[in-house]
């Protein structure tokens, strides 16, 4: 079994911060990338940032510049810095991770989302 965890979501206003954070645990052998989606009310789930094993990153064009992923392979932890908040960013962000358990399979797991709210 695989958890993810997700913490630091709440309400901010524009132009403030928040740290996501997200921690795998459980039968775990390697993570290969971990990233962050996130889904606003009537919308699909997009992605936000992914991180690889490598340290490559890939950003949604709307959060360049203004959020940072990075991740601790020590502590199977994923990171999201998000700086100067909008309106739109507004969503329930949820954390992924391509996960090879200790039997070898290898696959995708997700968290239960963490909702964050920016006011205008």
């Amino acid at each position: 079994q695989v958890q993810l965890v997700e913490s630091g979501g709440g309400l901010v206003q524009a132009g403030g911060s928040l740290r996501l954070s997200c921690a795998a645990s459980g039968s775990i052998f390697s993570i290969y990338a971990m990233g962050w989606y996130r889904q606003a009310p009537g919308k699909q789930r997009e992605l936000v940032a992914a991180i690889t094993s490598g340290r490559s990153t890939n950003y949604a064009d709307s959060v360049k510049g203004r959020f940072t992923i990075s991740r601790d392979t020590a502590k199977n932890t994923v990171y999201l810095q998000m700086n100067s908040l909008k309106p739109e960013d507004t969503a329930v962000y949820y954390c992924n991770a391509d996960i090879t358990v200790l039997t070898g399979a290898a696959l995708g797991y997700w968290g239960q989302g963490t909702q964050v709210t920016v006011s205008s």
